[in-house]
């Protein structure tokens, strides 16, 4: 048994943090809002992030960030990537020099173009950067909370620290594969977000199945250029922390993501969509991040660029189409 302490207790902090407490492992929730704390205690519900699932009677809840996380041997942050580093650094003074962090949250920093790993190498001391992990893949939360079959990867520099992750999850439904590519996996679980938006504005524009082939193969492309500009290596986007995310994002119907880029390619503008969200859609902040990293590293992501269009300039969806179908004819392999 360990002590866990969770940071988020959004759809995937509770979905992971009750997996953790039905596997035996103490584990405490932090939840940002009061009444969510209350709730949780209360009914063993998180009716507001994921209504339905009973949690374990074993799962202790708080809203004290200190409360949550000191004396901790295991650390997993699941914060909106926007704020990691505010929470992670609130968290920070009270958090064991030994204990193990793990990142599941997915995107870019808009402010510094700086992935979660770089984000903790700036705020966390060098005795702990060797026990970082990010967890990241196919993975919707409700269907973890109701104990479907799933895969997903734990990367981490120090093999050691991949493998403690992985005994510390895996169950008989959630397997852990290991991964030492952190910047690559936690690249899969960006980019996939904003070739979600795109595949999604197809889907509203009743493009068909054929457009959204096209997207979900080339914004794999587009995900394996900025990778390998950021070192990573290619078969990791060939994997559950890329292709595999990738295309559960671009197609299911749980995804935020492709559920904003629906709305979009239906008519709908972007203030009144993330206005209606309870829930955060990490695609639509990392669409901007990932636009001007492309820039600064000459990274060619023409999907990418579109988005961003839409989003943030205002283009309109079917223009954005028939410019990436009249971009000058290429080589598939370049």
């Amino acid at each position: 048994m360990k002590k866990i302490g969770v940071i988020g207790a959004g759809s995937w902090g509770t979905t992971l943090a009750n997996l953790l407490a039905k596997k035996g492992q103490e584990v405490t929730l932090w939840a940002h809002e009061a009444d969510g704390v209350l709730e949780m205690k209360k009914t063993r519900v998180n009716s507001l992030y994921l209504p339905g699932i009973k949690l374990s009677p074993h799962l202790c809840f708080t809203g004290d960030l200190e409360e949550a996380v000191s004396g901790k041997e295991l650390i997993l942050a699941v914060t909106p990537s926007q704020v990691t580093r505010a929470v992670l650094g609130r968290a920070l003074p009270h958090i064991s020099e030994s204990a193990v962090i793990v990142n599941a949250s997915k995107g870019i920093e808009v402010e510094t173009l700086l992935t979660m790993s770089q984000v903790c190498a700036q705020i966390l001391p060098p005795s702990m950067l060797g026990k970082y992990c990010v967890l990241s893949g196919p993975t919707f939360a409700r269907e973890v909370a109701q104990e479907m079959p799933t895969a997903i990867v734990a990367a981490a520099a120090d093999k050691r620290v991949s493998l403690t992750v992985q005994e510390t999850f895996s169950t008989g439904y959630f397997r852990v594969y290991t991964n030492s590519d952190v910047i690559g996996v936690e690249l899969g679980g960006s980019i996939k977000n904003v070739i979600s938006i795109a595949a999604g504005i197809s889907d509203g524009l009743g493009l068909g199945h054929n457009t959204r082939a096209a997207l979900i193969t080339r914004g794999l492309a587009e995900m394996a250029r900025l990778g390998a500009a950021m070192g990573s290596q290619p078969s990791t986007f060939a994997g559950l922390a890329g292709m595999g995310d990738l295309v559960l994002t671009c197609t299911g119907d749980l995804s935020r993501n492709r559920t904003v880029g629906m709305k979009l390619g239906q008519g709908m503008r972007l203030g009144v969509i993330l206005g209606e969200m309870r829930m955060v859609a990490e695609g639509v902040k990392t669409t901007q991040s990932a636009y001007n990293l492309a820039r600064r590293l000459n990274v060619d992501m023409p999907i990418t660029e579109k988005v961003h269009q839409i989003l943030y300039e205002d283009k309109p969806a079917r223009h954005a189409v028939m410019e990436l179908m009249s971009r000058d004819l290429k080589s598939e392999e370049t």
